[in-house]
This record gives structure tokens, C-alpha cells and sequence, in this order.
């Protein structure tokens, strides 16, 4: 690769708030990098919040809109659905358009996204609203973890790179507010409102990615633009030694990689050539970390949590909670507990390891589901359910959403962003997450009709069963990634 830097250089926008680099000697600072990683994580708050506003709105929309049980299904699992075309699509542009590039694209799209769910008036207008707030959703979900991953030193990716699943759980939050809030307005007012609130925040998150946040270096070298990775490095680094070693590990990664064609080495993409080392012949570490990756995000969605987010009102309402308010403060005592217990999980990522938290979530949602299930087994089977009921469903539902968020909600989108190799990154980790996104279909676009089947008792004991799978994936699969090099991840799973 040739070392001089490209003219794209001179074209780049500059960095208003760019730190510069620590003196020789200096103690670790790791600020720039934090400040980078919270501003491509911010977007994906934008992601929970219209992934969840739904539970609530909907109760406003039927009446408005006049949507029916099987509308509100697919119109709120419709948007797990239509981010596959944009997270297959993410790894490409991205390395196409630089990580930066697509962030800001993502914002444009959650921004226009709003806006047309705010003044949707049918069923097909709200399902085209929803799927170009799921292309931005899905850039937003793919990039982030990838960004934050490559920016961040060893000594604090886990927490770094966990950061886009708190500020999701944050948007979760926000939504659930938003619908309490705002469900005194008028019924064809309100839910416009807690949609149209989503509109502003996208404006000033571009504009903080543009004139704060750099590419990431390892773009940066697959584009051969070595002094601009450099300068990156130093100010995300612990030290300027780290800078040049982790330069220097990028450089063997590339070079060590399979040779892509000579038009995607001009473009700094794989193109076909990345997907044919993905699935086609790919080598046993790769193999090994495909497997590991995609079956992480499998089982994290199949645990079923996208059934008490989108559906909460209705397990509540299935156990005698006939209040609107009440119901729609439970969320949001769902949405704190969440983004709590979240927080916990971030600070203990880069201190106990990726693995005992998972192994720790796994273990507790599969009890704590089960425990779900007994309570609306006798909910469901009492003639009139008491208060004590309610509270018991409401107190097990808290407990799977604790359980769930300090391994699975913490851990998942950082392990997988950091165990992929960087040839393969970005569109390793659109597949990734395809998978992630195709369960949630499968779980949110089912759970009405599933429950109807089976009971709504029987869907979490079939959650509870599925994650008690998960506890021996991960027991028996998965190695522990905590202070290893993202150049050295193929010689960890090749072992």
C-alpha cells in the first residue's frame, strides 16, 4: 500500500474539537476516544426510541388511524423486517462511504422517518414511514459497533464499544416517557406528537459527527491513508507507542489478508470478494467466529425480550391492569430498570469479562422467564386477578428485563464487533446483525398470534427454553475476548 496520503485529505471537513495529541510520557487519556464513541452510540438511540414508541402509541393509533390487532403486529415488527435491506447494504456503504459518511446518512434517514410517522393518516403511509426510519435504523445499528470497536484502545473497548446499547436502552426509555407523557393530549394529537419529538435530535447528532467525530483508522489504511490513521491513533491511543503499535498491527492484518480485486483495493472494499471468504471458503477461525457471532445474536433475540418491549401493555393488561396510566407507567419503569441495569453491565464489561456476563444474563433470563410465565399462568387462570397479581407480573417482567440487560443488552453488539476481522468487519457485521433483526421479526411479528396458540404463559416458557440453550452456547462455544487486540481475534478462535 502506498504510504502517502490521498487527496481526499485536503477535502475532508476539519474537526472543530479535535484533542490534540498526548506529549510523550503522558498518562492514559482516553477522552477523544469516549467523545468519539458516544456520538456514533447516540444514533442508535434514535433507534430505540421509534423501535419502542409503538407499544404505547398504539393504543392511541387504533382509535385514531382505526388499526386492527394484525396491523399493529406487523406495524410493530414491520420495522425489524425492513432494516434487513439497509444492514446488508450498511457493511458495503460503509466501506465505501467511510464510517462517518454513513453515520450522518443514517441521521438523515431517522430524521425524514419521523417526520412521516408524525403525519401518517392509513396503514400504508405509517408502514412507508417505518421503513425509511428502519434503513436509518439499520446503517445506525451496523456502523456504530463497528465504529466504536476501531476507535477504541484495548484497555476500554468493552465499555467503549457497550456504549450503543445503553443509549439504545436510553431511546427505549425516552419512548415510553413519550408515550406517558404525552397520552393526556388529544387521541389524534398525541401519538403525532411522541413520534414527531424524533425529528430535532437527528439535526444536531449529524452535525456532531461532522465536526467532531474522524473516520476510523482502520478505514483509514484500507483507503492507504496512513498519516490520517496515525493521526487518528494518537488521539484515541493510551500512549504514543500504542498508536504506532496498533498502526502497525492494522498494516499485518491487511497485508496477511487474502488480496481483494484490484478495482474493490482502489475502493477500500472487499465487494464479492469479502462474501466469498464469509461463505463460501472461509478459513476455521473464520468459520468458528461466524458461528459464534451469528449465534449470539440469534440467541439474544430469541430470548423473546422484543415481546415484553413492544407487548408489555398487554401482559400487564392480561393480568387485570386495566388502567392506561398505570399501564404506561410499568413501561417506563421497564425502560429505568432497563437502562440501569444496562449501565451495570457497560462498567463491568472491561472488569469481568465479556463471558461471565453472558453466562450470568443467560443463566438469569432463563430462570427469571420461567418465573414470567407461573405468574401469567395463574394470572390468566384466575376469574378476577388481584393486585398482587399485577404487581408480581410487573416485578418478574423488571427482573427479566435486569437479567437480560448485563450480559445480553451490554456485551453482544461489543463481542461481536470486536471478534470479526477487519478485511470482514463491516459486512460480517451487517450479516450479524440480518440475523439479530430476523429473529426479532420472527418474535414481534408473532407474539399476539403465538400467544393465541400456545397462551401467553406457553411463549415465555418457550423463551425461558430457548435461553437456557443459550447458557450451553455460550458455556461451550464462546472464548473470552477481554484485552486482546482486534488483529489478534483470528489466533484466539483458531485455537
Amino acid at each position: 500500500m502506498a504510504q502517502a496520503v490521498s487527496s481526499a485529505d485536503a477535502t475532508e471537513a476539519p474537526l472543530l474539537f479535535s484533542s490534540p495529541p498526548p506529549p510523550a510520557g503522558a498518562p492514559r487519556r482516553n477522552w477523544f476516544a469516549f467523545i468519539c464513541a458516544t456520538l456514533a452510540s447516540v444514533t442508535t438511540m434514535l433507534h430505540g426510541y421509534n423501535l419502542t414508541l409503538m407499544s404505547g402509541a398504539e393504543l392511541f393509533m387504533r382509535e385514531d388511524v382505526g388499526l386492527t390487532d394484525g396491523e399493529v403486529e406487523v406495524l410493530s415488527g414491520s420495522m425489524n423486517v425492513f432494516m434487513l435491506a439497509s444492514i446488508l447494504a450498511a457493511g458495503w456503504v460503509a466501506d465505501q462511504l467511510g464510517r462517518r459518511r454513513t453515520l450522518v446518512l443514517a441521521n438523515a434517514f431517522l430524521m425524514a422517518g419521523a417526520l412521516a410517522m408524525s403525519l401518517g393518516t392509513s396503514f400504508g403511509a405509517l408502514m412507508a414511514a417505518r421503513f425509511v426510519t428502519s434503513v436509518g435504523s439499520g446503517f445506525a445499528r451496523v456502523v456504530a459497533p463497528v465504529y466504536n470497536a476501531e476507535i477504541s484502545p484495548a484497555s476500554t473497548r468493552g465499555v467503549l464499544s457497550s456504549m450503543l446499547d445503553m443509549f439504545i436502552n436510553v431511546g427505549i426509555l425516552l419512548s415510553y416517557v413519550s408515550n406517558y407523557a404525552f397520552s393526556g393530549l388529544p387521541v389524534h394529537l398525541g401519538w403525532r406528537v411522541m413520534f414527531g419529538v424524533g425529528v430535532i435530535p437527528p439535526v444536531f447528532i449529524a452535525a456532531g459527527v461532522l465536526l467532531i467525530m474522524p473516520e476510523s483508522p482502520r478505514w483509514l489504511v484500507m483507503r492507504d491513508r496512513h498519516g490520517d490513521a496515525r493521526a487518528v491513533l494518537l488521539r484515541t491511543s493510551d500512549a504514543p507507542a500504542d498508536a504506532d503499535l496498533r498502526l502497525g498491527e492494522i498494516k499485518r492484518a491487511l497485508a496477511d489478508a487474502e488480496p481483494p480485486p484490484p478495482a474493490a483495493a482502489r475502493h477500500g472494499g472487499g465487494g464479492a470478494g469479502v462474501w466469498k471468504q464469509l461463505l463460501v471458503r472461509p478459513s476455521t477461525s473464520v468459520r468458528r467466529i461466524l458461528t459464534c457471532v451469528l449465534g449470539l445474536q440469534f440467541f439474544v433475540m430469541a430470548s423473546g425480550v422484543d415481546a415484553i418491549l413492544l407487548y408489555s401493555p398487554l401482559v400487564f393488561k392480561a393480568v387485570g391492569m386495566t388502567s392506561k396510566s398505570a399501564v404506561l407507567g410499568a413501561t417506563v419503569a421497564i425502560g429505568a430498570v432497563k437502562t440501569c441495569f444496562i449501565l451495570v453491565g457497560m462498567l463491568f464489561t472491561d472488569r469481568l469479562g465479556r463471558r461471565p456476563l453472558l453466562l450470568a444474563s443467560t443463566a438469569g433470563v432463563a430462570v427469571t422467564a420461567a418465573a414470567l410465565a407461573m405468574t401469567l399462568y395463574v394470572g390468566t387462570n384466575t376469574t378476577s386477578p388481584s393486585p398482587a397479581t399485577a404487581a408480581a407480573c410487573l416485578a418478574s417482567v423488571l427482573a427479566v428485563v435486569a437479567t437480560y440487560s448485563i450480559g445480553y443488552g451490554s456485551v453482544v453488539s461489543a463481542y461481536s464487533a470486536e471478534a470479526l476481522p477487519l478485511r470482514l468487519r463491516a459486512q460480517a457485521s451487517s450479516l450479524a446483525m440480518a440475523v439479530n433483526k430476523l429473529t426479532g421479526a420472527v418474535v414481534s411479528m408473532t407474539f399476539i398470534s403465538l400467544a393465541d396458540g400456545i397462551t401467553m404463559p406457553g411463549c415465555f416458557f418457550l423463551y425461558a427454553a430457548v435461553t437456557a440453550a443459550a447458557f450451553v452456547f455460550v458455556y461451550t462455544r464462546l472464548p473470552e475476548t477481554k484485552g486482546r487486540s482486534l488483529e489478534d481475534m483470528e489466533v484466539l478462535f483458531d485455537k
